[in-house]
């Protein structure tokens, strides 16, 4: 998961919309059928990055609608490596199969 902060106001603006974000941050609790494996900030301060394990979609969504007013979001659904080259491989075999 990705996200930039909606930083489009005026000086005064953006500073409001990140002080509603902290605060509302500081009271945010990651839904329980959720692992937050990296949670982490870029440092030019314009975003951050998550990497999350879940069953569930919808906690994605629970928690990226308590924030959608302050951040957009990127989410990018991942295998790892080893399942993602065996489907791979499969692609491979099935496309060499079609005459």
């Amino acid at each position: 998961m990705a996200w930039t902060y909606r930083l489009n106001g005026t000086a005064a603006e953006n500073d409001e919309t990140l002080r509603r974000g902290l605060a509302a941050y500081s009271k945010w609790s990651p839904p329980q059928s959720t692992t937050y494996h990296q949670f982490v900030g870029r440092v030019d301060g314009g975003g951050g990055f998550a990497v999350v394990e879940t069953d569930n979609p919808a906690d994605l969504v629970e928690t990226t609608s308590q924030f959608a007013t302050i951040l957009d979001y990127q989410i990018f659904p991942v295998l790892d490596i080893a399942e993602a080259a065996r489907a791979l491989q499969r692609g491979v075999e099935f496309r060499e199969a079609v005459v």
